[in-house]
């Protein structure tokens, strides 16, 4: 992509520290591929580096101890290989928010003193950051106020067991996220992680050490009343070695329902989704496998 004479990366980066100046980028950024990058982000990359040692420590747990993570939510905690994603496990907590989540998805695992500091660190900066962008996004589009201010953040962090006789194929199946956005730590060393364009076509996402990678999801997309691109995106194994990635999930609202807001709803731009509850999306996702964003068409309004 040409932009002022030069080739603008894909995804597109954004520099924090560069706002409102960048907003009119966000936006565009939000609307296009629905995933970019964040720099200037205040994540030390210090605490980054700690935060993987101690992801990979923790992934390499005894299988018992590993299923002590148990769900909060379906989904939430332990998810162990399986048929469909052999390559692929991961742990995982509810809400960042808690600091009694925090303390309990700990305890479950046995963590040091030492990695208790980290992730309760990183969960901190992680949910600082998440409510940055999400109040970015909303300023962009001249809502104001902190929309996301009470949502829940899940944590997930995931290792893929590449071998030689995987590569070429999925660690992950094609999906959307559920959620408003996720901000992922990619492994700066193992790339595989390919999104989809709106043109069906797939676009490889090499990583970039000291970044931050941002997805939108079915809940932006509704949000947005259809403005915003929930990112299909898969894994790809593309060499035979362990990828090792941290992330975070800004859910939805737990009691009120996603809806556009009265801002983004005008003669011009009906509303497209019948409001609904995050939990009660989350869990029709679930119950029809229908995981690639197709699940929003049972909630157009013009097939209620």
């Amino acid at each position: 992509m040409m932009m002022g004479g030069r080739e603008e990366a894909i995804p597109v980066t954004i520099d924090l520290d560069q706002f409102p100046a960048q907003s009119g980028k966000l936006v565009e950024a939000c609307e296009g591929l629905g995933c970019f990058r964040v720099v200037n982000h205040k994540i030390p990359l210090q605490l980054m580096s700690e935060m993987k040692s101690v992801v990979r420590s923790l992934l390499d747990l005894p299988a018992e101890t590993k299923l002590r993570n148990t769900d909060t939510i379906a989904g939430s905690g332990y998810v162990g290989p399986t048929p469909k994603n052999p390559l692929y496990e991961a742990l995982g907590l509810h809400d960042i928010n808690s600091s009694e989540a925090v303390d309990a998805f700990c305890d479950q695992l046995d963590a040091t003193t030492r990695q208790r500091e980290t992730i309760k660190s990183y969960a901190r900066g992680m949910h600082n950051l998440a409510m940055d962008i999400g109040h970015k996004i909303s300023q962009g589009l001249g809502i104001e106020g902190d929309v996301c201010r009470e949502w829940p953040i899940q944590f997930r962090i995931n290792k893929y067991s590449f071998t030689e006789e995987s590569v070429g194929s999925l660690g992950v199946q094609l999906h959307t996220d559920s959620g408003f956005l996720t901000i992922l730590q990619e492994d700066e060393c193992v790339g595989g992680l390919e999104v989809m364009d709106k043109s069906g076509q797939f676009i490889s996402i090499d990583p970039m050490p000291g970044s931050l990678l941002v997805n939108l999801g079915d809940v932006a997309k509704v949000w947005s009343n259809g403005r915003f691109c929930n990112v299909k995106h898969h894994v790809q194994c593309k060499e035979a070695v362990t990828r090792i990635t941290i992330a975070v999930f800004l859910l939805g609202p737990v009691e009120d329902e996603v809806e556009a807001p009265p801002e983004l709803v005008d003669a011009d731009h009906r509303r497209i989704y019948l409001p609904f509850t995050y939990e009660g999306y989350r869990k029709r996702r679930l119950s029809t496998g229908l995981r690639a964003g197709e699940a929003l068409e049972l909630y157009t309004i013009q097939n209620a």
